[in-house]
């Protein structure tokens, strides 16, 4: 195996042929490099795709920063080198390595690769081939690192489960602590690489595929996951944190620009507003915020050791953290006369306020971006997203007369029940709130549409509808196109191939793993990128698989489908989806949990952590002052929690 003495030497040759080598080379402030002969377990993080956009992904930064604080761990990155450079590095023979210390990945013994979404499955399959690891999980040896995955796409593992030793289902702050202890152990004991499978899979949330066999109906429609050895866990249940860690503050300072170039706070993780349609709103419950405290010190510390001048309060809905108001307050008076700019994403319509607005105007921002997701109140109260216009029209009308001229509202096409009528309404509400900018700020004022498809999501109530066709959406999109122009209006819209493949893979079963495997050794890869992706490469896989496209995208499911993720559960049980969904038909609502509990299943397997962990402090508005039911939670052997 090359050695990082020689490696680099090799890319002082290729790197001058690359555009953007600051992306290779590593060595940036805050970067933490280790004795490689002194530590016992050796992880490789990797971003599917470039470092631009990887050294953004918070996620990978706190697992930096968590693993390196052990001293028997180093973790190193990597990201997916642009086309330039893996030409570059296959004509050279130079395999992927870690930025810190120029270690080909193949001899870490864990890499762990973060999927936060579908449209980077082929990038994974050509990392590993890049690190010269088998691509697929049953040719490795013990010999090879162990390949974990974790990531929001992780939710619905099975198209990714012949490449993927283990999924980290959930929050992996613990379960990547527990990962390295159990490998540490495997390694000490000379077992063989299924008995650390079997290991892994004693470790709640943690899903190992291979230890597990699919079947289906003459139909070709799912029908249900066998164990094939007795310790296998049914079903797999997320992994939750009872309180979040401190946020990393020793940032990694990249050398060239990146998509946020800004500290990154999470101020509260999860949702209670129930958006249908929002994966992310339905897998991460249940919220847990930090203080405002917190929050202060983590941002004074992460500026001293940064000198980024912009901050990001993070979260899913961050206008419906607790103490926004006093937040935004607090960092404008304790970072007054720093030159701070605060970006605040993730503003919901109705929980918006005059106030929360005035506080912000010293922040430095040209635009301001509301999601209204629907034009009419018909379609929002089926998304459960019910906002009067009128009400979205006066926050427009307060958002100019604030300071803004810009406003960016995103929307979706293609929700269940949508009609053509629908979709003009679209271009009417961006004329209105258009109107509305130009009593205030006359011709400054700019609207700017950003329309997406929807896309059934594994998961949440709209999981067993079907997606719009091709035609459906070209048509949709010619007409905004067509309606959404002029001065101060703009358009933003999806390619409609890009939603046929997330929509083929985010429910997809263990078939469209050899679709992807087709579709990378055609050499597909960057498919979230339009200049590089091959619809016809995808198109040409499944006619080679004999696998029906439209089966996984145009057909609805009847509500006792078995679905191929069922075994994957996040404590909000299927029958609350589907409920939901059945509400939706109906144009029924449901108000935010924090007004009332509808019992989705997350409040029982939450109150057994908490029972667990019963020294951590929390911060749940969803179970304050409730009783909650716990007579009915199942156990599983050991500490597991099992859900219903």
């Amino acid at each position: 195996m090359i050695t990082p003495a020689e490696l680099q030497l090799l890319l002082e040759r290729i790197l001058p042929e690359v555009k953007k080598p600051g992306r290779y080379t590593g060595g940036e402030i805050n970067q933490i490099v280790k004795d490689w002969e002194t530590v016992k377990t050796r992880v490789a993080l990797i971003f599917p795709d470039i470092y631009d956009l990887g050294m953004s992904n918070l996620g990978l930064a706190i697992l930096y920063d968590l693993l390196n604080q052990r001293q028997d761990v180093l973790a190193e990155r990597a990201y997916a080198p642009w086309v330039d450079m893996e030409a570059q590095m296959r004509l050279h023979n130079v395999p992927l390595y870690s930025l810190e210390t120029k270690h080909p990945l193949a001899s870490f013994d864990i890499l762990g690769f973060s999927l936060p979404y579908e449209t980077l499955y082929t990038n994974t399959l050509n990392l590993l081939d890049l690190a010269g690891i088998p691509i697929h999980s049953a040719d490795r040896t013990t010999e090879h690192p162990l390949i974990i995955a974790g990531g929001h796409a992780a939710f619905n593992p099975e198209p990714m489960h012949a490449f993927i030793d283990a999924f980290v289902i959930g929050e992996g702050e613990e379960v990547i602590q527990e990962i390295i202890d159990a490998h540490q152990t495997w390694k000490l004991s000379g077992r063989s690489r299924s008995e650390l499978l079997v290991s892994l899979a004693q470790i709640w949330g943690v899903y190992v595929p291979a230890l597990y066999q699919d079947f289906y109906d003459s139909d070709g429609a799912f029908l249900r996951l066998k164990k094939l050895v007795p310790e296998a866990p049914l079903p797999i249940l997320k992994r939750i944190v009872a309180k979040l860690p401190p946020p990393p503050t020793h940032l990694i300072v990249p050398y060239i620009e990146t998509v946020h170039n800004r500290v990154p706070i999470e101020i509260m993780r999860g949702c209670t507003r129930g958006c249908r349609f929002c994966h992310a709103g339905m897998v991460n419950r249940p919220v847990r915020e930090r203080s405002v405290e917190e929050i202060i010190q983590a941002i004074e510390e992460a500026l001293v050791n940064t000198g980024f001048e912009e901050v990001g309060l993070l979260s899913l809905s961050s206008s419906d953290y607790t103490h926004i108001l006093d937040l935004v307050h607090t960092v404008n008076e304790h970072f007054a006369g720093r030159h701070l700019s605060t970006s605040l994403p993730s503003l919901r319509i109705e929980s918006f306020s005059v106030e929360l607005m005035d506080a912000m105007k010293d922040s430095r921002r040209s635009g301001f971006t509301l999601a209204p997701e629907a034009a009419t109140e018909r379609m929002r109260e089926i998304i459960n997203k019910p906002v009067e216009t009128q009400q979205l029209l006066d926050t427009a009308r307060a958002v100019f007369a604030h300071g803004w001229s810009t406003l960016k509202l995103y929307f979706m096409i293609g929700h269940p029940s949508e009609t053509i009528e629908d979709v003009q309404a679209i271009a009417d509400l961006c004329r209105a709130v258009l109107y509305e900018g130009r009593k205030v700020v006359g011709k400054r004022a700019q609207v700017t549409a950003g329309v997406s498809t929807f896309i059934p999501k594994a998961h949440t109530p709209f999981q067993w509808v079907s997606c719009d066709t091709l035609e459906q959406i070209r048509e949709k999109q010619a007409l905004l196109k067509k309606a959404i122009r002029g001065p101060g209006l703009k358009l933003n819209w999806n390619t409609p191939e890009t939603t046929m493949l997330e929509a083929w893979l985010s429910r997809g079963d263990r078939r469209l793993a050899q679709v992807i495997y087709q579709v990378w050794r055609s050499g597909g890869r960057f498919d979230a990128w339009e200049e590089h992706f091959r619809y016809d490469l995808w198109l040409q896989a499944f006619e080679k698989l004999g696998l029906d496209p439209s089966f996984y995208t145009h057909r609805p499911r009847p509500l006792d489908e078995v679905f191929p993720w069922d075994h994957i559960s996040t404590s909000v049980r299927k029958r609350f989806l589907a409920e939901d969904y059945l509400w939706s038909q109906q144009g029924k609502t449901r108000p935010d949990c924090r007004e009332r509990c509808f019992a989705c299943g997350i409040l029982p397997t939450f109150a057994d952590l908490r029972r667990a962990h019963p020294g951590d402090a929390w911060q749940c508005p969803e179970v304050k002052s409730k009783k909650i039911p716990v007579q009915d939670i199942r156990k599983s052997t050991g500490k597991l929690p099992v859900s219903s």
